[in-house]
């Protein structure tokens, strides 16, 4: 059972997703019709403080949830088992919310077949797709040992060995059909706000981040201090997809997969 300082740190924590500014002990108590006094609760706002998961502005003002305290209250609250998305509603809500989406889909093509052309260059024949690169004896034996490989372990071999030419091929061609982002507009500003390096703005425009990143939360090795990112295996109309959402750790995230998950 969640005990008082807990339960308050929930409760102000809601209050701020809900409205974005400072909430003070009488505020938190009506909204909530919480039985503790404003007293009481301000005691608990005291310790929270002191031990990192509240901020104060000034005296006489309420207070917010630090980075930490959201970190925490989204890693206890999200839950990653989705179905499927609405795609719609996806657009409709990033849009609305201030959140960026990106979304590429699980192919499950293999390696089927190589053909060298006069050893100039090669065509990589997978089961829905086809690629060529340039010709090299190292690469095309490397590439004979990948046969009836999954294009997911080819892709990721591939940019460990430094074969990027093999990796930015394939990209290009599922990006064509296979990537699509939501609200690019935010993580534009996001990428210029925090000066975010070319070679990073990159791998989120063209999907390349999606295939470094597992299931999960991320936070300061990947974003700003105060930015969330949330990696979800999903269905969108019934094709398997990765999906990386991005925003301000305040943003209501619960509320957002409520809206855009079917069952």
């Amino acid at each position: 059972m969640m005990d008082k300082k807990e339960f308050l740190l929930q409760s102000i924590i809601k209050a701020y997703i809900e409205h974005l500014e400072p909430i003070g002990s009488t505020q938190l108590k009506s909204m909530y019709d919480i039985t503790y006094s404003p007293a009481t609760i301000r005691g608990y706002f005291k310790k929270l403080g002191e031990e990192g998961y509240l901020a104060q502005e000034h005296i006489s003002s309420g207070r917010t949830p630090t980075s930490e305290a959201l970190k925490q209250y989204w890693q206890s609250k999200l839950d990653f088992k989705l179905k499927g998305i609405n795609l719609r509603a996806l657009e409709y809500f990033s849009s609305k919310m201030g959140i960026s989406v990106f979304i590429k889909k699980e192919k499950a093509d293999i390696l089927k077949n190589i053909l060298n052309v006069e050893n100039r260059y090669m065509i990589l024949e997978f089961s829905s797709f086809a690629i060529s690169v340039r010709y090299s004896d190292a690469l095309y034996r490397f590439l004979n040992d990948m046969i009836d490989v999954s294009l997911k372990d080819i892709t990721k071999i591939s940019r460990d060995v430094g074969a990027y030419e093999v990796y930015e091929s394939i990209n290009q061609t599922l990006q064509n059909s296979d990537f699509q982002i939501f609200n690019y507009k935010e993580f534009l500003n996001l990428a210029l706000n925090y000066d975010f390096d070319e070679y990073t703005i990159n791998s989120f425009l063209k999907g390349q981040i999606l295939d470094e990143l597992k299931e999960g939360l991320y936070f300061e090795k990947l974003l700003p201090s105060n930015y969330i990112g949330i990696c979800n295996y999903c269905k969108i109309n019934n094709e398997d997809v990765k999906m990386l959402v991005i925003g301000e750790l305040p943003k209501d995230y619960e509320y957002f997969y409520e809206k855009i998950t079917t069952f």
